[in-house]
C-alpha cells in the first residue's frame, strides 16, 4: 500500500511541476513570438500593446498563447481553496483576454464596446492574479509540515521580486493611462511604452513560475543568487575553525 501511495504522490508532484513549467514557458515565449517574431516573419511593426496583436496576422498565436495559459491554470490545483480560486480566477482572466479582444486602434482606457472593456478588465485581473501568486502563494510556508526547499531564501527572493515587478509595471501603466497628458502619451506611444511594460510584467510572472517549476535556467539563477551567502558561510566556517 505504501509503495503504491508513494508512486501516486510522485506522479502528482511531476504533474504539478510540469504545469508550472508550462505556464512559465508560455508566458516567457508569448511576447517574444508576438513582438520580434511577428516583425521578423511577417513584417508586423511592434504594436502599442500586446493585446493589439489580436488585430494582426499574429491573432491566432495571441489567442492560442492566452488560452494555453488559461487551460494550464484551470488544471492547476493548489494547497488550499484560496490557491485553487486564485488559479481559477487567473484562468478566467486569461480566457477573457483571449476571447474578448481590445477594440482596434484604441486606448485601453477608452473602449468603444463592452467587449473591449471586458478585455481591459480581464487584463488587470490577470496581472493582479500573478502578482498575488508571486507575493503570497509561492513564498508561503505550508503549515507545520512544511519542508524547506533547496535554496528557499533565494527562491522566495525571486518570487517576491517578480510580484513587485508586476505591481510596479502595473503602476507605470496606470500612471500612463490615468495621469499623463495627451502629448506625453503620444511621445511614449512612439516607443511602444505599454508593450514593453506588459512584456516586463509577463516575464516577471514567467520567472516565478519557472522557478517554482525547477527549470534548469531558473535553478542556475537561484544558484547564482546563493553564491554570496555560500561564500559568507564558508568564510564563517573557516574563521571558526581557526579560532
Amino acid at each position: 500500500m505504501i509503495p503504491e501511495l508513494s508512486e501516486k504522490t510522485n506522479a502528482l508532484v511531476v504533474s504539478y511541476i510540469g504545469i508550472r513549467r508550462a505556464i512559465g514557458m508560455s508566458g516567457f515565449l508569448l511576447p517574444i513570438v508576438l513582438g520580434p517574431g511577428g516583425w521578423l516573419l511577417f513584417g508586423i511593426p511592434f504594436q502599442d500593446n500586446i493585446s493589439s496583436y489580436y488585430h494582426t496576422p499574429m491573432r491566432d498565436v495571441f489567442v492560442a498563447g492566452l488560452c494555453a495559459i488559461g487551460t494550464f491554470l484551470y488544471c492547476y490545483r493548489g494547497y488550499d481553496w484560496i490557491e485553487n480560486w486564485t488559479a481559477n480566477l487567473g484562468s478566467l482572466s486569461a480566457f477573457g483576454i483571449a476571447l474578448f479582444p481590445l477594440d482596434a486602434n484604441s486606448d485601453p482606457l477608452f473602449q468603444r464596446s463592452l467587449v473591449g472593456y471586458l478585455h481591459s478588465f480581464s487584463g488587470g485581473v490577470f496581472f493582479l492574479t500573478f502578482a498575488f501568486y508571486s507575493l503570497y502563494h509561492f513564498p508561503k510556508s505550508k503549515g507545520p509540515d512544511h519542508r524547506p526547499e533547496p535554496r528557499e531564501t533565494q527562491r522566495n527572493f525571486v518570487y517576491r521580486s517578480s510580484g513587485l515587478v508586476i505591481l510596479l509595471s502595473m503602476a507605470a501603466m496606470g500612471a500612463y493611462l490615468f495621469l499623463l497628458p495627451a502629448d506625453w502619451k503620444r511621445t511614449l506611444n512612439r516607443y511602444n511604452f505599454l508593450f514593453w511594460m506588459e512584456w516586463i510584467a509577463v516575464w516577471a510572472f514567467a520567472s516565478a513560475w519557472l522557478t517554482k517549476g525547477r527549470t534548469i535556467i531558473a535553478e542556475i539563477a537561484v544558484d547564482l543568487l546563493a553564491i554570496p551567502q555560500d561564500l559568507l558561510a564558508k568564510r564563517e566556517r573557516s574563521e571558526s575553525t581557526h579560532q
